[in-house]
Order: C-alpha cells, then structure tokens, then sequence
C-alpha cells in the first residue's frame, strides 16, 4: 500500500483546500442504544429530500451535490447528482466489527466525471463512493496529523473522521487498485469498479469491511479495528469541475 503525506509542509491555505477530501461528520455520542442502530434504508424513505438520520455535509463556499430519494424501476433509491460540486450523505452511527463484518449494497453510474483522475488534487472526483468512518485514536497519530486534523476540524466547523475507508466507482484505475486520497492520507480508497462498460447497470457489492480496513490501514493497525462512527455516500466534481450521476440502492452493514 503506496503511503502518500500530501500534508507535510501545507500552509493554513493548503490545508483549506486538503479539508476537501474529508468526509465531514458529527461524531455520535456513546451510548448502549447506538449499538443498535442500523442503517436506514433509501427503500423506506418518502420521494424527495433525503431525511434523518441521513444529513448533508458539505464544506462552506462549495457547490452542493444533489441527493434525492426517487421512484425507479419499482423501488425507491437514492440518486445522486454532482455539477461541478461536493457533498457528502452520512449516517452516523457507532458500531464495534467482528472479523466477518459486511457491507453490502447495489450502485450504478449513469454518467461518471470524465475528468477524475483520484491520483491528482486537480481531480480528486468520482461519481459514487461510499466510504465509512472508523474513530481511530487521535492521540496515536503523530502530532503534525494531530494539529492538522484540528485545523481541519475548525475550518468546516465540525469533527473530521481520523480514518475513512472509501469504495469507489473510478473510470480511469484498474479494479482493485488501493491508494491514499490525493488531499489526505486520512482516506484510504479501494476501486470497485471502472471504466464505462457497466454504466447504466446496477451492480451489486459485498465487502468484508475489516479485511479491507486491515490492508488498507496497515500502517495504523494495532490489532483492534477502531469503531465505525459513521457511512457516507459521496458524489464529487468540484476538483475537476465536471459532472457526473449515480444511483444507491439500500446500504446494510452487518456487525
């Protein structure tokens, strides 16, 4: 796994424009009922604005993604629409994994952003990604990310995830390709798709989330995988000032 610290030596401008490919998110309070709580799913949520528990996130002066719950082929599903924009759908949520832990769901892409390319800022885009968010100790990070990760946190007025783990649906990588994100080495991404010979179809993934986790943070692992405290879907063209359409189907994570 290439380890990339685009961080090293970054102004306060520079982190401004790094906060860009962090999911932002509130963290959960800790609680016994928040054990509980699965992921709401699109199928039984109303057409229209996507409501709680899902929230938007977004970043301040940026474009907003579009994401509607909407009818299709006989379900309801969400649908998301970037132009030239950023945005993240989360669920937060605070659950511990097993080693078996899944995550299963069904996307499709109808139009992807031509100009993507994940292994440059300039085009840090994509979309469909579905990333989730593990509360990895601040405290074990080295006090450079620490003081970035603050930085961060102050300029989106929120906490940002100390580690995300983001699937992605790229037109330019090989499947299987594993990188850090271009902005931050907070993200690690995993393509699942790519290329245009699946656009328009609904594909269905399944991940073992903490093989994945495993190998893709294998520099941070200290034998105990950190808790999920939230999953996002995210759909964005601001780098590269594209645009691009997907579809999300139900999204279940099983502990």
């Amino acid at each position: 796994m290439p380890k990339l610290d685009r961080y090293r030596g970054a102004s306060t401008a520079g982190v401004a424009a790094l906060t860009i490919g962090l999911a932002t998110l509130l963290v959960p309070e800790t609680s016994q009922e928040a054990d509980k709580v699965a992921l709401v799913a699109f199928s039984s949520l109303p057409p229209g604005p996507v409501r709680e528990p899902w929230r938007y996130a977004t970043l301040p002066m940026k474009a907003k993604t579009h994401y509607t719950i909407v009818e299709m082929e006989g379900r309801r599903v969400l649908k998301a629409e970037t132009e030239h924009s950023y945005g993240n759908l989360v669920h937060d949520t605070h659950i511990r994994l097993g080693d078996g832990a899944t995550l299963t769901w069904q996307w499709r892409v109808d139009r992807p952003v031509a100009d993507a390319d994940l292994r440059k800022k300039s085009g840090d885009d994509g979309a469909a990604k579905l990333c989730v968010f593990f509360d990895y100790p601040k405290d074990q990070l080295p006090l450079s990310e620490r003081l970035r990760l603050s930085l961060a946190s102050s300029l989106v007025g929120e906490p940002v995830p100390t580690e995300s783990l983001c699937y992605v649906y790229d037109n330019q990588l090989p499947v299987g390709a594993e990188l850090p994100n271009a902005l931050s080495n907070r993200i690690r991404m995993i393509v699942l798709q790519s290329g245009k010979d699946r656009l328009g179809q609904w594909i269905s993934e399944s991940r073992n989330v903490v093989a994945d986790y495993k190998r893709a943070f294998a520099d941070e692992w200290r034998g105990e995988v950190p808790e999920v405290i939230g999953v996002a879907v995210q759909a964005d063209s601001d780098n590269s000032k594209s645009n691009g359409l997907s579809y999300f189907g139900d999204i279940v994570l099983t502990p």
